[in-house]
């Protein structure tokens, strides 16, 4: 009786007020799903669920740990359009009606009618431009993955308001943004050669880059991240680490460059101008590959940018299950430069490594000796392993297992090879 006595003087007040009672059940919002895995809020609407008598249900997917779920009430039946409800569209014969005095009047709208078509056409014109610009790069003998970024930037760059046409408009934009300092280095860049193919003469800003150093993961790290992802994309994480591949570069190995009976791997099609080279690889890394589907004539029969977000969310992933933030700043780059590091430190030959990554300068090369110094501390770099040698074969064996000579004592040979 207690509630039904509440519940009376609940609806008197709000019929005397003509609004419902904030203690009104009814004027409560509707509860906020939580994530049944991690009892997060952070929810993305993913879509709706089709039931099989007509009803759906509302699809979240966790900003937190990824994970996907449905509500358990499902919405309401999908009602069909009726004929005889009133729509909002109007009908095309009203254009047909005899001009009266009111429609006469709408030539005062003129004005903003036709500044609407300007804008128009000044758009139309721009996208223009940035097709003959993308043409006039192709027949220069730019990548494809060039020109993408070249247009991709200068569509960026119209987004944001930029006038693609007066620099100074695009300079202004580019300096409102919240970009490190070598994001604005590239949109200057690639804004250059776009003035310059049009013939415009402009000041470019001065901006300086100063790179980072990479972050380089544990193995074990990577090795976690190798066995909780797909097939596809442990697949591509292992060939990356094996050979410190560019995730492009994978991307276009075909099945014709993968030899199984020698384990080796054939790079024809490599990215910022690089060098082909091939690859000696495990036994385990071609099983992998043999085991994928062959859709194509290429192993990864999947796009960069697909590739790259799947990888994304399982590492995210993971690193909610394994209480490791680390593993959200390994990317398909960062395994290429621990590949890198961890080469120097097992040969100490700079010279290997730039051509182990297809370098065409030293100058790219040279970072991962004070990254290997970092990593590995020089105390652990100068030690050896030191063999006497006191015959011909018994030197020649050393040799083979990559001792290195050292000098004569005693009518003994000493060799030694780094720890």
């Amino acid at each position: 009786m207690a509630g039904f006595h509440k519940k009376s003087i609940l609806d008197k007040a709000s019929q005397k007020t003509g609004k419902l009672d904030k203690r009104s059940p009814l004027a409560q919002p509707p509860k906020q799903p939580h994530c049944p895995q991690c009892g997060s809020e952070r929810l993305y609407r993913d879509g709706l669920r089709y039931l099989t008598d007509g009803r759906t249900a509302q699809r979240w997917l966790c900003r937190e740990c990824n994970y996907r779920f449905s509500d358990k009430k499902p919405l309401q039946k999908n009602r069909d359009w009726q004929i005889n409800t009133a729509s909002p569209l109007l009908s095309k014969r009203q254009v047909c009606e005899l001009l009266t005095e009111e429609s006469k009047n709408l030539t005062e709208v003129t004005p903003q009618k036709t500044a609407q078509r300007e804008g128009t056409t000044q758009t139309a014109d721009i996208k223009g431009k940035i097709l003959e610009f993308a043409w006039h790069l192709k027949k220069n003998g730019f990548a494809e993955s060039t020109i993408k970024r070249y247009v991709q930037s200068c569509n960026t760059l119209t987004s944001y308001g930029a006038d693609l046409l007066n620099p100074e408009s695009v300079k202004g934009i580019i300096a409102k943004q919240k970009w490190q300092s070598g994001t604005r280095l590239n949109y200057v860049n690639f804004y250059d050669t776009f003035t310059k193919f049009l013939g415009l003469k402009w000041q470019k800003p001065h901006y300086k880059h100063t790179a980072k150093l990479p972050f380089i993961p544990l193995e074990s790290e990577i090795d976690l991240l190798i066995h909780g992802t797909s097939r596809k994309i442990s697949t591509a994480l292992q060939i990356i680490k094996e050979t410190a591949m560019r995730i492009g570069e994978a991307m276009q190995l075909r099945w014709i460059d993968v030899d199984s009976e020698r384990n080796l791997i054939t790079l024809n099609y490599c990215e910022k101008h690089g060098k082909n080279r091939i690859f000696k690889v495990s036994t385990q890394l071609i099983q992998r590959i043999l085991s994928l589907p062959r859709k194509s004539e290429y192993v990864f029969n999947r796009s960069k940018i697909s590739v790259t977000s799947n990888f994304f969310m399982a590492r995210k992933k993971l690193a909610y299950e394994h209480k490791n933030p680390r593993l959200l700043r390994i990317s398909f780059h960062t395994l290429r430069h621990w590949k890198a590091t961890t080469e120097y430190h097992k040969t100490r030959d700079i010279l290997h490594v730039k051509n182990m990554l297809g370098h065409v300068s030293l100058d790219n090369t040279l970072i991962y000796i004070n990254l290997e110094q970092a990593v590995f501390g020089e105390s652990n770099s100068q030690e050896f392993h030191v063999k006497v040698a006191h015959s011909l074969e018994e030197a020649c064996e050393l040799v083979k297992v990559g001792f290195d000579y050292v000098c004569e004592m005693e009518d003994a040979k000493i060799f030694r090879k780094r720890k």
